[in-house]
């Protein structure tokens, strides 16, 4: 089961090509013409020790670090609970490319595809491109500025707009 509906997630559709592969798409980035190139999403009720390959399917960059040895985040709800293990570099089978599908606006689409497994059965593990930083975050860190004495009168706060 797929899930973005989180705080920065952005998966739009998960489509099942066979019974351990998936087609990705994302939402676009907001304010912008499509912009399509990081993810964060879950995938839960997982199947331990089984191959599964994940190929998002609408980025829009000619190029990127996953060519040049980048491999996906991930962080497991058990593992986490279990040994206190955080978010790990995954994925084996990576590649980058362009694939068939004709942007709207000029050129074509391009495909990350990877493939890993799970440690855990009925999991939950989330998936990113980058270690998410969210708005609330950002909130607690600020909090935490203001609320330092030493710090606090080096820095002022206000809405900007």
């Amino acid at each position: 089961m797929f899930e973005s509906r989180f705080e920065s997630g952005n998966l739009r559709r998960a489509i099942q090509v066979y019974e351990y592969e998936y087609d990705l798409i994302l939402k676009p980035d907001y304010n912008t013409r499509g912009y399509t190139q990081w993810y964060y999403f879950s995938v839960s009720n997982t199947k331990a020790g089984k191959n599964y390959r994940f190929n998002i399917i609408n980025l829009i960059k000619p190029d990127s670090l996953y060519n040049h040895g980048m491999r996906p985040l991930m962080y497991s709800d058990a593992a986490a609970k279990k040994t206190g293990r955080g978010w790990i570099r995954t994925g084996s089978d990576i590649c980058y490319y362009q694939n068939s599908m004709k942007r709207k606006n000029a050129g074509y689409y391009y495909t990350l595809t990877w493939q890993c497994s799970f440690e855990h059965d009925k999991d939950t593990v989330y998936l990113s491109h980058s270690y998410p930083y969210t708005y609330t975050d950002m909130q607690r860190y600020l909090n935490a500025l203001e609320a330092d004495p030493k710090r606090k009168n080096r820095m002022r706060r206000r809405v900007l707009c």
